[in-house]
């Protein structure tokens, strides 16, 4: 049921949106630099940088890697090769209030994480 706003008499319905999104960077294992379909899509990668998947969810991070390792809605490059969450990569962002927002960051995160050099996995 929808919470009643009174006014002048009047009950309306409002929908409050209580919902948070979140970006987050998981490390994954450098072996994945040596795949030719991530190669192609990190023609900017340096040798030796990390590499790393960049994602966004209405699911807090370390209850979306949980959910990559497991296969539930899952990149392959997350669930095969993903080590660990990068707090300091994508901490400050969170929480993010939309989803429209959420995407653009996602976005904007994994174009700057390919212009210094890492290797980059993002949808």
């Amino acid at each position: 049921m929808k919470p009643l706003y009174k006014h002048e008499g009047f009950f309306f319905s409002i929908k409050i949106s209580m919902r948070k999104y979140f970006v987050y960077v998981i490390e994954l294992d450098q072996s994945v630099a040596q795949l030719n379909r991530f190669r192609k899509k990190n023609p900017k990668y340096l040798k030796g940088n990390c590499c790393v998947y960049v994602g966004q969810s209405s699911r807090k991070p370390a209850l979306r890697f949980e959910q990559h390792k497991e296969g539930y809605k899952s990149s392959s490059y997350a669930k095969i090769y993903g080590l660990k969450l990068r707090p300091d990569l994508y901490e400050k962002y969170n929480p993010i209030p939309t989803r429209k927002d959420a995407e653009k960051i996602e976005e904007m995160l994994a174009k700057d994480l390919l212009e210094k050099g890492y290797g980059v996995w993002f949808n």
